[in-house]
């Protein structure tokens, strides 16, 4: 009845994220009671391994006590302190400063925010004001990536280049431009590293040059795309496209809120990329997900124009719960954990996880494996010679999904029928081999869907 009685309630009045509003008053709620390392359990007491770590973003697993310690610790101590008026907390002021310590380069200064969309857009307005500051306002030109994600703000949304993140909401604006992505497995130059370097980098700089050099402000990029379908630029990739947005002075921002803190292996992907972003977007791992939290980091050079544009002026930019003592305690224990040995178990249980979804290359289905560390996805096609995608029919994103639910397994389906992968670093030898196995099977019944079966025929 309990169960029941949830699903009921969600349908009259709980609103979910990018969903169908009608579909899902159709299909009601899936209801997750609890979790523990990589596995959650629902209502009914079916237990899963969690293979995308909630939504990319429960890095350190389920479960773990000295988080929830640090969170109520610091709820009894001091439940909320506000950056405004000079005043800060001890937990925000030490977590800016452990991130500062582990970063890049010199991206020194930390703007903390709730999430990754709302970092995003304090970019956007971080970048107009460095503009400003530096007396070239006419440098607002802003341009990303197709098939990349970077929030559903307002603002942030038209820089993610997802059609159903435009639909209906009148964004891109015409100062948000594209050029494509290097989707190595559907790129038109083919899978060659240096041809597909050098096709990214001959658009940016085309792109430019029909916006003017004098008007373009930056370049937005994930080291790894995530919500494209787990896209992996070939090597020297970011590093190319950094070293050309230097040589086109435009600033580069990195998007990070996916790959942070151990998904690909080091803390940040930018480190395995040799690369030093002006800015550096966060959030997901950056509190394993426990609460609310993402972060802006910023280089020493963008920081101080801007200082120096203000002078005794207030910046005008900031939330209500900015740098929250309650997140902040949680990232530093967050931190702790990564480093006392969760980074290190997401590095080995990233490799078993990429040999074994190779080893599902020889399924009839299989048309990509691609990845790195524990972020990966699969690319099943009906052929595999002229990489035909599943049919629409197939309704991949829903079926593939129910049915590793029903297998054990949580992932994502993408509508394309991309698998995607993000489990918890925390992951046993067990559990990564279960999340091969139930995939293998998921596969396995797709085989067999009429609709699949047709479309091979």
């Amino acid at each position: 009845m309990l169960s029941n009685s949830l699903i009921e309630l969600d349908r009259a009045h709980l609103v979910h994220p990018v969903a169908s509003y009608r579909g899902h008053e159709k299909m009601g709620v899936r209801v997750l009671k609890s979790g523990i390392g990589a596995t959650v359990t629902d209502a009914s007491g079916h237990e899963l391994i969690d293979g995308f770590a909630g939504l990319w973003c429960v890095n350190a697993g389920y479960g773990h006590e000295s988080i929830v310690e640090a969170a109520a610790k610091q709820m009894r101590e001091l439940p909320y302190a506000t950056g405004y008026f000079g005043l800060g907390s001890e937990p925000a002021i030490r977590l800016a400063s452990e991130l500062a310590d582990r970063s890049p380069g010199d991206l020194n200064h930390i703007y903390f925010t709730l999430g990754g969309s709302d970092a995003v857009d304090s970019t956007v307005r971080f970048i107009r004001y460095y503009y400003h500051a530096m007396g070239t306002p006419e440098k607002d030109q802003f341009i990303s990536v197709e098939q990349g994600y970077h929030g559903s703000s307002t603002v942030g949304a038209g820089l993610t280049a997802l059609p159903s993140f435009h639909a209906g909401f009148g964004v891109p604006f015409d100062w948000q431009h594209k050029i494509p992505s290097h989707y190595a497995y559907r790129n038109p130059v083919g899978t060659d590293a240096g041809a597909i370097n050098a096709a990214s980098t001959a658009a940016l700089r085309k792109k430019v040059e029909e916006l003017g050099a004098d008007r373009v402000a930056a370049f937005y990029v994930e080291p790894i795309q995530g919500s494209g379908g787990v896209l992996v630029p070939p090597p020297g990739w970011m590093k190319a496209m950094r070293d050309l947005c230097t040589e086109l002075d435009i600033l580069f921002v990195a998007d990070e809120v996916i790959t942070g803190f151990g998904r690909t292996g080091p803390l940040f992907a930018c480190s395995d990329d040799d690369i030093v972003p002006d800015f550096m977007t966060t959030a997901k791992g950056l509190t394993s997900g426990y609460v609310p939290m993402g972060a802006v980091f910023m280089s020493d050079k963008i920081y101080n124009t801007i200082a120096d544009g203000a002078g005794s002026a207030a910046v005008g930019h900031g939330y209500t719960y900015s740098a929250h003592p309650v997140s902040a305690a949680v990232g530093l224990e967050v931190l702790r954990l990564y480093e006392g040995g969760l980074l290190e178990n997401g590095r080995k249980a990233g490799a078993r996880l990429m040999e074994g979804l190779r080893g599902l290359s020889s399924h009839p289905l299989v048309g990509d494996v691609r990845g790195r560390g524990m972020l990966a996805a699969i690319e099943l096609v009906t052929d595999k010679e002229r990489k035909t995608p599943l049919p629409a029919a197939a309704d991949p994103s829903r079926r593939i999904f129910d049915r590793a639910w029903d297998n054990g397994l949580v992932v994502r389906a993408f509508g394309s029928g991309v698998l995607g992968y993000a489990p918890p670093l925390c992951c046993t030898e067990q559990e990564i081999d279960a999340i091969i196995e139930r995939t293998r099977m998921t596969l396995d019944q797709t085989l067999e869907d009429p609709d699949v079966r047709s479309a091979m025929a």
